[in-house]
């Protein structure tokens, strides 16, 4: 637990988020993207923001992340609506796209913690709120 207690401790912002990862760009030799809209596929990770990089991890006592981009590769962050989980509980969102092709969509029950990933996110990704984007929509 040592290498994680250093981790957290020069992490910028840290917890668990709602992910889901979805290919917003097809790869050559790729079938199109299912519309799976439909489906809750919203799974609990833990996000850790530190350095110039973004790690996901499963638990937040895992030593290696299952996942993670670095802060260049990411070229658009925006806000999603909220929505209903089948809890009944609000959800507030946002989305970010990697220039890999990649898009994470985050989602949490609180509003200050979806505002202050964006924020961090945003600025230390010099992307301002203004940005819309093209795939930024449900």
């Amino acid at each position: 637990l040592e290498n994680v207690d250093q981790i957290l401790r020069s992490a910028r912002l840290s917890g668990y988020l709602y992910i889901r990862t979805v290919r917003w760009a097809v790869l050559p030799g790729e079938p199109p993207p299912l519309d799976d809209t439909d489906v809750d596929d919203w799974l609990p990770r833990f996000v850790v923001f530190q350095g110039p990089c973004l790690f996901f991890y499963l638990l937040s006592t895992d030593l290696s992340p299952q996942d993670s981009t670095l802060l260049l590769d990411i070229v658009e962050i925006g806000p999603l609506p909220s929505f209903k989980r089948e809890d009944e509980e609000t959800h507030y969102a946002f989305y970010i796209l990697t220039r890999l092709g990649l898009r994470y969509e985050c989602s949490s029950s609180s509003k200050i913690q979806v505002d202050s990933w964006l924020s961090a996110l945003q600025t230390d990704c010099k992307l301002g709120s203004e940005a819309t984007a093209p795939n930024g929509s449900m």
